[in-house]
């Protein structure tokens, strides 16, 4: 080999080296002094100057222009793996905020109610006004008893005529405010039990946070106080009595 050939063949093989670079590179523009390199599925070994579009499926190294790792970029998610990696995502950030939410209602609970005492005063005092509630409904409701007795006692001569407009009016109005206080007393001793329940599931709770366990460690307190949170449905049916014309 002279001395005149040596240049050519190192000009040759730069040649070669770009050429090949050029053919397996694709994606972004290239950063200087870096060098992409990855192996296919096929066993080859790529390099590039830039992201290896081959590669797109697996990890890809970056080397500096001395061979050090700079880093691993890792491979391109298909569109379902996207989406499942975003839905692990937005679930782990729906648990940390569930129980940051845990750990907020247990220092509140804690602060409300710092004893059993405590939490009995505000529970009488929930009930209390309820139970008030209840009484006015059932006093109402007597006092209608009452006033629809000279009523029916009267529509008794008109056992086969037409009750007078008057009456009638009379009747229907003392039925429908009969039935509206049934059925207010049927909402309120149905919120007696949703109270009931609810400061039950927060007394068992709060038990447990006075005995030393740390705020939100107990789960979601949404979860345990979902049946206590929801009205339970009315017990009964209302009665009214009825004078059918005839």
């Amino acid at each position: 080999m002279t001395h005149a050939t040596v240049p050519l063949q190192r000009r040759l093989l730069t040649a070669t080296l770009l050429w090949a670079g050029a053919v397996v590179s694709v994606g972004a523009a290239p950063l200087a002094g870096q060098v992409f390199t990855c192996v296919t599925a096929n066993g080859r070994t790529l390099t590039s100057d830039r992201l290896i579009g081959e590669c797109t499926d697996r990890e890809q190294r970056v080397l500096s222009g001395d061979g050090t790792l700079l880093r691993i970029v890792p491979p391109t998610l298909t569109a379902d793996e996207r989406a499942e990696k975003e839905a692990r995502e937005r679930k782990a950030i729906a648990e940390r905020e569930a129980k940051a939410e845990a750990v907020r209602r247990d220092r509140n609970l804690l602060l409300r109610y710092p004893n059993e005492q405590a939490h009995q005063w505000a529970r009488d005092a929930a009930m209390s006004d309820i139970r008030t509630s209840i009484q006015l409904s059932e006093m109402r409701q007597r006092e209608l008893i009452a006033e629809r007795k000279p009523l029916l006692d009267e529509a008794e001569f008109y056992k086969d005529k037409p009750l007078p407009a008057k009456l009638r009016q009379q009747i229907d109005a003392n039925e429908a405010a009969t039935t509206a206080q049934q059925d207010a007393q049927n909402n309120q001793k149905a919120e007696l039990e949703r109270v009931t329940r609810l400061f039950d599931a927060e007394l068992a709770r709060l038990k447990r946070l006075w005995a030393g366990a740390p705020p939100g460690s107990l789960g979601a307190a949404t979860a345990e106080a979902a049946s206590a949170a929801s009205p339970a449905p009315p017990t009964g049916k209302p009665v009214a009595v009825r004078i059918e014309k005839k």
